[in-house]
């Protein structure tokens, strides 16, 4: 089975080789058509201390680091000061 990936905005990096990864998602409202955004925020190991706030990463599913990691850094897509 493949692992799953998500694509996310990091948001915290308090916790040394942590970094916390919010993704979001558009759905419709069932009644109201209103298109809206739904956030999940994932906890993923960062082994090299690489990530900065604002970093947009891939993370990739994996097996259980600790209670709430489940997820490693696979790649930084874009980091924060090439955006600006």
């Amino acid at each position: 089975m493949a692992k799953k990936e998500r694509i996310g905005t990091v948001v915290s990096t308090a916790c040394p080789k942590t970094i916390v990864v919010v993704t979001e998602r558009l759905y419709p409202h069932k009644r109201y058509n209103k298109i809206l955004t739904k956030t999940k925020r994932y906890k993923a190991h960062d082994e090299e201390v690489t990530c900065k706030n604002n970093d947009i990463v891939i993370i990739e599913e994996c097996r259980p680091i600790s209670r709430h990691k489940t997820w490693t850094l696979k790649k930084i897509v874009k980091t924060a000061t090439q955006e600006e």
